[in-house]
């Protein structure tokens, strides 16, 4: 396969998942898999979520075009298929599934395609060499897709996030691919990174023609059947397109690209194990909370968290392409020193957006507005509950645009428990308790 059945199978699936979104949309309001308005919910109108099988679809007829005769593409498009069925199933029932059963299926998802050979066996670590891991690459491979789909789901609570963080992630892997491709040797190696390339291109079209009914205000969410499928289809790319080379930074390219909702992720999962929650409890410590919460609408939220992914992005990208290394132990100064400003560019970008926009702008702002609310307080109590309120993340939201927030929510947008809450679940303020 070649970087044209590429550009073919992404426009398909951008076309099938723009066409088919919208009878998805009408499928939802028919089987009752609807976010409804209500007094502290999400929507502020009724909002299908069966998005995921738009997205599905789209997927199986661009694969149609030369990847559904690979067994292993075969079975990660069965593992697609069982985890939005499960998806589905959790988006149409009242309540939604138990976080255990969810589990459930997104292990017996993984295990189809890691059955049929999409298997991490060994990697090459710097310094270290190779590392075999033998019967545990099966078992360890499932863990890390499981993974990477609960990651694509946590981010999922902003209008437009999930699906366009995973085109630009599939767009970026699927780029990679196709260069470990054209340097592997052997037809088999060849063709193996070049249907991950092509898969990762179809999974970045069928994401954007979805997101076409999806950036803010959404008619249509994705629900768990996209997020927990677009998470499958990623990590089935980068294991077969990436981390299975023998190249020493393979496994930093799906590392680096999908770093937002990984990091979105940790922090999330590190705030509610601190707390002694449940890692599936609701809270509002994700990063499109918090940037809501300094006052960002829903699409600035959204551009900036884009704008960070493409950054990251770009770092993976010249890891592959600079020529700082001949990948034999030689090494160019000068690109060392290109590539050097580059990670720290972006690292320079990463701080801005969590450390001085989020928290200094946060402590700016909050601080002479409670103080004019309560005028009697000290200095110190209003210091120690700007504190709590960026540790707990239960803070109201600052600035003009913070009327756009209902819609940012932690995940499918319903605040069953293993999603999170919407925003607007979040009754007000409030002194947090002490760590």
């Amino acid at each position: 396969m070649t970087e044209l059945d590429a550009v073919l199978a992404f426009g398909v699936a951008l076309v099938v998942s723009a066409a088919v979104t919208p009878l998805a949309a009408r499928l939802a309001f028919g089987v009752g898999a609807v976010d409804r308005p209500r007094e502290r919910g999400l929507a502020t109108r009724e909002t299908p979520r069966l998005g995921g099988l738009a997205i599905f679809a789209a997927v199986l007829i661009a694969a149609a075009l030369g990847l559904i005769a690979d067994a292993k593409m075969r079975a990660v498009l069965g593992g697609g298929a069982l985890i939005v069925l499960v998806g589905a199933i959790d988006d149409a029932r009242s309540g939604g599934l138990p976080p255990g059963t969810k589990l459930v299926g997104q292990i017996a998802a993984a295990l189809i395609p890691v059955l049929a050979g999409v298997v991490v066996a060994s990697i090459r670590l710097p310094f270290i060499g190779v590392v075999n891991f033998g019967d545990a690459g099966g078992p360890l491979t499932v863990l890390g897709l499981v993974a990477v789909m609960n990651v694509v789901n946590f981010s999922d609570g902003v209008d437009g996030l999930a699906a366009g963080v995973c085109a630009i992630s599939a767009v970026s892997l699927s780029i990679i691919a196709f260069d470990f491709a054209n340097d592997a040797t052997g037809a088999l190696a060849r063709n193996q990174h070049a249907r991950a390339a092509v898969l990762a291109a179809l999974t970045a079209g069928a994401a954007l023609g979805f997101l076409i009914h999806n950036f803010h205000p959404a008619s249509v969410f994705m629900g768990d059947s996209g997020s927990n499928l677009l998470g499958l289809l990623l990590g089935c790319v980068a294991v077969e397109g990436e981390v299975k080379t023998a190249s020493v930074v393979a496994l930093l390219f799906p590392l680096v690209i999908l770093a937002v909702p990984f990091l979105d992720t940790s922090f999330v999962l590190a705030k509610r194990i601190k707390y002694k929650r449940p890692v599936y409890s609701a809270d509002r410590n994700h990063f499109h909370h918090r940037l809501a919460n300094i006052g960002f609408s829903q699409r600035r939220t959204v551009l900036y968290l884009y704008g960070w992914t493409v950054a990251l992005a770009g770092l993976a990208l010249a890891l592959r392409f600079l020529p700082w290394s001949d990948h034999h132990g030689h090494f160019s100064v000068a690109w060392m020193v290109v590539l050097g400003l580059f990670a720290l560019a972006v690292l320079a970008l990463s701080v801005y957006l969590v450390v001085v926009l989020e928290i200094l702008k946060f402590r700016l702002a909050r601080t002479p507005q409670l103080r004019r609310a309560h005028p009697d307080t000290s200095e110190h109590e209003i210091a120690e509950q700007v504190a709590r309120e960026l540790e707990t993340g239960e803070m109201d939201a600052l600035g003009p645009d913070a009327g756009e927030r209902d819609g940012i929510s932690d995940a499918p947008p319903d605040g069953r428990p293993g999603d999170a809450v919407a925003d607007s679940d979040y009754a007000g303020p409030s002194p947090a308790p002490h760590p």
